[in-house]
């Protein structure tokens, strides 16, 4: 899952041109899944199993298999990708490496088929069917709607990234090796069926992909088929290699993966630096030097320092409310997908009325909108003040959806992709937060000072489709 820098957002005034939506498709079969909200959705993926067990029981803990002999669901998880789907896709310019892999288990290691440049379908057929290859279609959300459905409300419910691969692999073949990820992993079967073997972690949690070799990882812990409308989940770390039986269809599936570098650690590095920063306004023994050539050498004692300044730390951060997140919170709004607006989803622009004094506002799209504290990026002075800067995912390309930089027009020229969203002076925070923690509010009652700040606020988060008039 890729992480993307980011340019700041300006005060009051747009930061990126809208990109016109890709059309939605043709109906499918009944959905077995519930829009109304991201917790909705999760519990229709893991049905019958009730959240709460789930997480109790289940995540990051053990693999979970749901098998179900229900043909609405597997008319559905068909409806979500089939090889052919990749006919047309071809058409429209798809790439090795960057779209698609062709690949095979060959001797226990992964043996890459690609071509060079554009994926020709005739040719891509031929390695599935005469050199038994595994088809890798790479976030196939960005193509098809259902996926991106699902995906904006795991987005919603997780609060990371939510990434997703097909794998197509013919009768009698195995595309992959043993391995483990760095991700949770949902996989989803759509075609055909698929033996899957796990085994018991050699890194619990990985936090980095691994291929393992066959004589290390022992005798499976689970081993089953995966059937149409069945669904399996893994933790992160969980060994694990997946073949097609001989002598009867193709299978697909599906693996929707969520959580990498999302963890406690992660978070850590992401929230002391501005932790220590603040409280090194206050604290005058974090603004003590350090020993002379402690950079250069070890110097006795120095740990013992740095333990009872992290205690410091621990102490301060007992008392603090809110932490500030430099970088987690902005990559995943920078990054995730745009909302799904169904039939509406060409036309994400401000409507309605024009919010003024005596409007009563909403909030919009609040699951993809964060506030956050920073130093003006639009000053360069050594003395920077904070200001508070809203961003927001609702212009984010889906069709970029976890792709990296890689050939984005939205990169700036030293190759850094643009936030979208508002920069507003410190005094505003708590009016914002009135916006955001209420479920109306009118506009002369914000905390602001001026009828014209307040207006100004308003319309200005109104212009980014963030608020609407009721």
């Amino acid at each position: 899952m890729s992480k993307k820098g980011g340019k700041q957002a300006e005060t009051g005034r747009k930061i990126h041109i809208p990109c016109k939506r890709a059309k939605v498709e043709a109906s499918c079969p009944p959905s077995p899944m519930n829009y109304d909200s991201p917790d909705s959705v999760f519990e229709s993926l893991i049905f019958p199993i009730e959240q709460e067990k789930f997480f109790k029981e289940y995540w990051e803990q053990k693999p979970l298999l749901i098998q179900r002999d229900d043909p609405s669901v597997a008319a559905y998880y068909q409806s979500l990708f089939q090889l052919m789907d990749l006919k047309e896709l071809s058409s429209q310019g798809l790439y090795y490496g960057r779209d698609v892999n062709i690949c095979r288990c060959v001797n226990g290691k992964k043996k890459v088929l690609n071509k060079d440049g554009k994926v020709n379908y005739m040719q891509l057929k031929r390695d599935f069917d005469q050199k038994k290859a595994t088809i890798q279609f790479h976030q196939p959300q960005r193509f098809k709607d259902e996926l991106w459905r699902i995906q904006e409300k795991l987005e919603c419910y997780f609060g990371s990234l939510v990434g997703s691969n097909v794998y197509v692999t013919p009768p009698g073949s195995q595309g992959l090796p043993p391995h483990y990820d760095d991700v949770e992993v949902f996989i989803l079967q759509l075609e055909g069926e698929k033996r899957w073997r796990l085994y018991k972690p050699t890194v619990h949690l990985a936090r980095e992909y691994n291929v393992e070799s066959e004589d290390r990882i022992g005798n499976p812990t689970h081993e089953f088929i995966l059937k149409p409308g069945d669904l399996l989940y893994f933790p992160r770390g969980t060994i694990h290699q997946a073949d097609t039986p001989p002598g009867g269809l193709y299978s697909t599936h599906v693996t929707i993966s969520t959580y990498q570098n999302n963890s406690w650690g992660d978070f850590l590095l992401d929230a002391i630096p501005g932790l220590v920063f603040d409280t090194a306004k206050e604290d005058v023994d974090l603004r003590t030097s350090i020993p002379r050539q402690l950079l250069m050498v070890d110097i006795d004692d120095s740990t013992r320092r740095l333990s009872s300044l992290l205690r410091s730390l621990a102490d301060r951060l007992e008392n603090t409310k809110e932490l500030r997140s430099s970088d987690m919170k902005k990559d995943f709004i920078m990054n995730r997908l745009p909302p799904f607006l169904g039939n509406s989803s060409d036309s994400l622009a401000p409507g309605g009325k024009l919010p003024k004094l005596d409007s009563k506002i909403r909030l919009r799209f609040k699951d993809h909108a964060i506030i956050t504290v920073e130093p003006d990026q639009e000053n360069s002075d050594e003395l920077r003040k904070e200001m508070v800067y809203v961003y927001h995912s609702l212009k984010n390309r889906r069709e970029r959806h976890m792709m990296g930089n890689e050939d984005d027009d939205d990169t700036s020229e030293e190759g850094i992709s643009e936030t979208h969203g508002l920069r507003f002076p410190l005094s505003h925070m708590d009016a914002l937060k009135q916006i955001w923690r209420t479920a109306t509010v009118t506009v002369k009652d914000l905390s602001l000072k001026s009828d014209a700040e307040k207006e100004n606020l308003v319309l200005s988060l109104w212009a980014e489709c963030l608020i609407e008039v009721i």
